[in-house]
């Protein structure tokens, strides 16, 4: 998917839990089993890596290109692998698109620069610095990753509309701003432009409602644990088929509140604990400063896994 020859992004996009083993290593087998599970799911139209899901933060460089090659093998071309770019310098953030290209990534999600934390949304010019110099160090087409409304690394929507439309590499957003006015501002200027941009809802506690709004598709980590029940409900919804997206939100609904209640930090120790619960994985391990969740934790994400009615394989 070159900027030459680039297709819409856009469908159902998950984004991959990493499960460990119990001393903290990279669980291969339990990956792609994963992984599997995912690829398996009618409707996906592509898989996301590297990402906050995949716990790339507290990944070595070496891990997150063994991730990325392990994606790539199991998707064996089937769909668009998009790998996320998580890097605060500009010149590493273009490195890592350069490796991502050169292992065979189709796309980039590009996270926000943490060095501009201190109100970068009021600088615009670093923000469209940053992309630009990772759009020339790739051809890949870039994801640009929207952070919540409340976050210091947020962007306006005039600092959203001035990216998409002059960094040409920008073919899609993954609108994670957590304000539905915000998005709906945000659906309404990029849709208002000349050049076609994806807006991927990443609203995962209020899903629905942003893809009532109007969306190209949804790439979520929560997609990691309802791939399915994502895809039934962006197919009703593109139907505009009320009844069955209401029907299908009401059982995702549990298990986003339960996966992304405070404290938030702990919402893939979640879903990974779903994954195991629901034999996705034999194990749901994390590594430090992440800590197992207690009983009564996993007490309540049995009780939301019963109520959404998503059971074992």
């Amino acid at each position: 998917m070159t900027r030459s020859a680039q297709q819409s992004i856009s469908g159902v996009i998950p984004a991959h839990l990493q499960p460990f083993t119990a001393d903290g290593r990279l669980d291969e087998a339990n990956l792609r089993r994963h992984l599997r599970g995912l690829l398996d799911v009618p409707g996906i139209s592509g898989i996301t890596t590297n990402a906050h899901a995949s716990e790339t933060a507290t990944l070595t460089l070496d891990e997150r290109a063994r991730q990325l090659d392990i994606v790539l093998e199991e998707t064996d071309g089937r769909v668009p692998v998009i790998a996320g770019i998580y890097e605060d310098g500009t010149a590493k953030a273009a490195a890592a698109a350069r490796r991502a290209q050169d292992a065979g990534a189709d796309a980039l999600l590009v996270f926000p620069s943490a060095v501009l934390d201190g109100g970068g949304y009021q600088r615009p010019e670093m923000v469209l610095q940053h992309y630009s110099e990772i759009a020339s160090a790739s051809d890949l087409p870039l994801i640009a990753f929207i952070y919540p409304n409340t976050s210091a690394l947020r962007m306006t929507v005039d600092g959203i509309v001035r990216l998409c439309t002059e960094i040409e590499a920008v073919v899609a957003i993954k609108e994670w701003s957590n304000d539905i006015v915000i998005y709906e501002r945000t659906w309404r200027a990029l849709k208002s432009l000349d050049r076609d941009i994806s807006v991927l809802s990443s609203f995962s506690r209020s899903l629905f409602s942003s893809l009532c709004v109007g969306a190209d598709g949804i790439l979520s980590g929560h997609g990691s644990i309802v791939a399915s029940l994502h895809v039934r409900l962006w197919e009703a919804v593109k139907k505009l088929d009320l009844a069955e997206a209401r029907e299908v939100w009401n059982r995702i609904w549990p298990l986003a509140e339960e996966c992304y209640k405070e404290p938030f930090l702990d919402g893939h120790n979640r879903m990974k604990t779903i994954l195991a619960l629901t034999d996705g994985i034999d194990e749901a391990h994390v590594r430090s400063p992440l800590q197992p969740l207690s009983g009564e934790e996993q007490a309540a994400l049995r009780a939301a896994i019963e109520d959404s009615g998503l059971v074992r394989a």
